[in-house]
């Protein structure tokens, strides 16, 4: 017969108190390591947060910045734009006044009797027949530029050449003259009759010319002839 060893088993009461004391410190050890990597993690999440904001708002007012440079650009551009038609208009306005006072003075006339001399004066140098003309006035400006605007219908004839030599000299005279309409009847060759409509302005005259206009009125006739 074999004889067995026996261990005798460790005391159960001993075990059974040292349990609770080693949980207990097993407890307590993975409950501040777990709270420690908690916090830390919570305190990473934390500044990835704040540096993924800061990021953020960083690109945005980049963003914004440059769109608000663009813009204010756009402006100015179009403000310059705007502006150009003005620069220098105060050295414009005296030349167009110079100019308009130029035209005033040098291409209209201040009396009917101009207005019938240059007409005669072209009607001879073309060679063509002026005859029943007819003129109407019209007020059309007053103070110190007062226009009276002069209608004339008048009867023009002779041969088709010289009658078209009168029409574009009386486009291109110095005194203005605006042709409002022409009928014609007749051939390209002979003789040919015209009906035309021009109009031009009277201008007031100046003190020199309505001194001598009031001489030339007030002058005696020279004798034996009309009045």
């Amino acid at each position: 017969m074999s004889a067995t060893a026996t261990v005798p088993p460790p005391s159960s009461s001993s075990m059974l108190r040292r349990v609770p004391r080693l949980t207990s410190r097993a407890r307590a050890l993975l409950t501040a390591v777990n709270l420690h990597y908690a916090g830390v993690a919570a305190l990473v999440v934390i500044v990835l947060y704040m540096v993924a904001h800061l990021l953020f708002l960083s690109q945005s007012l980049k963003d914004h910045n440059a769109d608000a440079l663009n813009q204010q650009r756009t402006l100015l551009t179009t403000a310059r734009l705007q502006a150009q038609p003005l620069r220098g208009l105060d050295a414009k306005i005296a030349a167009s006044t110079q100019d308009a006072d130029l035209f005033y003075a040098d291409r209209l006339p201040y009396a009917y009797s101009q207005v019938l001399a240059e007409l005669g004066r072209l009607s001879q140098k073309t060679g063509v027949r002026w005859a029943n003309a007819q003129y109407a006035q019209q007020p059309v400006l007053n103070g110190e530029y007062a226009l009276t605007e002069l209608h004339i219908d008048a009867s023009v004839s002779g041969d088709y050449r010289p009658v078209v030599e009168f029409i574009n000299n009386l486009e291109r005279d110095k005194m203005f003259f605006v042709i409002n309409g022409i009928n014609l009847s007749g051939q390209q060759t002979g003789m040919v009759n015209l009906r035309i409509r021009i109009t031009t302005y009277l201008r007031a005259p100046n003190d020199k010319e309505a001194s001598a206009q009031a001489a030339a009125v007030t002058a005696p006739a020279p004798a034996g002839g009309r009045r």
